[in-house]
């Protein structure tokens, strides 16, 4: 137990206090304080876009020209505005648009061989064509006027009025609406849970991938310096890997409190505040259940993958190799992650329920499914089972490896080879 703790002090007095661990924590602290305030620091640079003012020609169809200046002018964001004199000719608009007072104007007219009572042709007249939002937001206003154009004779001023007013697209789960109605704050709770899994889940693969190499590229340099058969005669083969494991453990949990805490004090700035007060945020939304077993799959499958990093590492003599060997590990982390991230939307498919019981894909893909809330407790249990029967196995694995590997030197040996050494040297 001292040789453990031994060597678990010994890590992170090592690896705590270097050049490439504090750069790279800083570096990854500016960057969560750069995309927490992204949208903040855009608006800061961004300039006012001017609005965007349209003359009509009307001609003969006085009404459509109003119903058009209306619909635009009523709203709150006038980034388009229309503006409808009806006494204005083809000529006033145009050198309107030469003295920069209109930035286009439409011409309402009748289309060739079409009946007067038909709806008119829409021809837009400027020097720079519109955008495909602005000219969206105009066809849309004015495919609502055609309808009621058509059927004004047929329709009442009521079902008239219903024309303007856009469908509402409700969802209803059976499942939930047992309970009780599902209201806005519930549909904020899931969208909180959805951010707090997503988060989680980068935080996993990011100190997965961090950690996993420093443990494999530590064991493969103490090994090449031949630093390894000096500890080997003080420490035993298997304190040495537990410890160096939840050495880098400790590590990490210490770079994620750095992260949290740079991410709680950019939330907590003036202008992040604000919007968070705006669409009515409560630290409460955030769901305990989350969280707590966000924590217990991080633990779970962080213990799993370090075991493996640590065996590859030792049966790698040179760095050079080391990133070729531990490829298929870092594949499987790179699934993990890409499984959950690609599934947020369809946190109840086919692949997410299974690889959701494969020990190297439930750490985030069990998580995504408790964000959701589409779960059952068996689930959770028996995924969090195989997991600790998984690291028991690879832990078991790695460190009969381990002992045999570190010992290894020259080309990176086979598994049939380990096996035979295994078998030497009665592990």
């Amino acid at each position: 137990m001292n040789s453990l703790k031994t060597v678990i002090g010994f890590t992170l007095r090592t690896k705590l206090l270097t050049k490439s661990f504090i750069i790279t924590t800083a570096i990854l602290v500016v960057l969560i304080s750069i995309g927490v305030n992204l949208p903040y620091i855009i608006s800061l640079f961004s300039k006012d876009e001017p609005v965007k003012k349209i003359g009509v020609l009307s001609g003969s169809y006085t009404t459509i020209s109003e119903s058009l200046s209306q619909a635009f002018n009523g709203q709150e964001n006038k980034d388009l505005q229309i503006i409808v004199d009806p006494n204005a000719t083809e000529g006033q608009l145009k050198t309107q648009l030469e003295n920069g007072e209109i930035n286009g104007y439409i011409k309402l007219e009748a289309a060739e061989g079409a009946s007067p009572e038909a709806f008119p042709s829409t021809v837009y007249y400027a020097n720079k064509d519109l955008g495909f939002t602005e000219q969206s937001a105009i066809t849309s206003v004015l495919s609502v006027l055609k309808t009621k154009w058509i059927a004004k004779d047929a329709l009442s001023d009521e079902q008239l009025a219903q024309l303007e007013q856009p469908v509402r697209f409700d969802t209803v789960n059976l499942k939930d609406s047992e309970e009780g109605p599902v209201s806005e704050a519930d549909d904020m709770r899931k969208m909180v849970s959805t951010f707090v899994v997503l988060a989680l889940i980068i935080l996993f693969f990011m100190t997965n991938m961090m950690t996993g190499n420093m443990i494999a590229a530590e064991v493969t340099q103490e090994k090449s310096s031949r630093i390894m058969e000096i500890l080997i005669t003080s420490v035993s083969p298997l304190a040495q890997m537990f410890g160096k494991i939840i050495g880098m453990f400790i590590l990490g949990l210490i770079q994620i409190i750095v992260f949290l805490l740079a991410a709680f004090v950019n939330l907590m700035l003036p202008h992040n505040a604000a919007a968070f007060k705006d669409i009515n945020f409560d630290i409460s939304m955030i769901d305990p259940n989350v969280v707590l077993l966000g924590i217990v799959f991080f633990i779970l499958g962080y213990f799993l993958y370090a075991t493996l990093f640590a065996a590859v590492g030792s049966i790698v003599s040179r760095t050079e190799d080391l990133g070729q060997a531990i490829m298929p590990i870092t594949m499987l982390s790179l699934a993990a992650f890409y499984i959950a991230s690609f599934s947020v939307s369809a946190p109840d498919s086919m692949l997410v329920k299974i690889s959701s019981f494969f020990p190297f894909f439930s750490p985030t893909t069990m998580l995504l499914r408790i964000g959701a809330g589409n779960y059952a407790a068996w689930e959770v249990i028996v995924s969090v089972l195989i997991l600790i029967v998984s690291i028991l196995a690879c832990g078991w694995l790695s460190a009969k490896i381990y002992r045999t590997g570190v010992l290894m030197y020259g080309k990176r040996p086979s598994w049939k080879e380990i096996r035979k050494a295994m078998k030497a040297y009665k592990i």
